[in-house]
């Protein structure tokens, strides 16, 4: 079988961040990684629970599912990005970062690290996770 890539793209923001500032960081994704039909790069979107509603707007917006992981589980991943803030926050170099390898699952990667949007507001990071043709995502 064929493995196909399942793509998650998981979200970090500051309290001021409008929903704005998340389709700036999902669009510099999608400008980064390439897209392959309308919003095809991205499967889902991610996000720690205290901070669902805002990525929960955004995926209405997009039509794209999404999921939230546990906030006690952020400082669990190591991350591609090692901010002093986040860290200090969140307990991980990156929430973005965290969230996207969280949702996506065991053996996930990074496509790379965060990106930060136009306002510097949210960051946005995307994970890849191989499965094989015909699994369930």
């Amino acid at each position: 079988m064929k493995p196909s890539t399942l793509r998650i793209a998981g979200f970090g923001f500051r309290s001021e961040a409008t929903l704005e500032s998340l389709v700036q960081a999902i669009d510099q994704l999608i400008d980064q990684y390439g897209s392959v039909d309308k919003y095809g790069l991205i499967n889902r979107l991610a996000a720690a629970r205290s901070m669902l509603p805002l990525v929960e707007k955004l995926g209405r917006l997009r039509d794209i599912e999404v999921i939230a992981v546990a906030d006690t589980e952020l400082s669990t991943v190591t991350t591609l990005t090692h901010s002093t803030h986040s860290l200090q926050a969140r307990g991980t170099g990156s929430v973005a970062e965290a969230v996207a390898l969280l949702a996506a699952g065991p053996n996930a990667r990074l496509a790379g690290p965060r990106i930060i949007s136009a306002d510097c507001k949210a960051t946005a990071a995307l994970a890849l996770l191989e499965v094989p043709e015909g699994a369930t995502e």
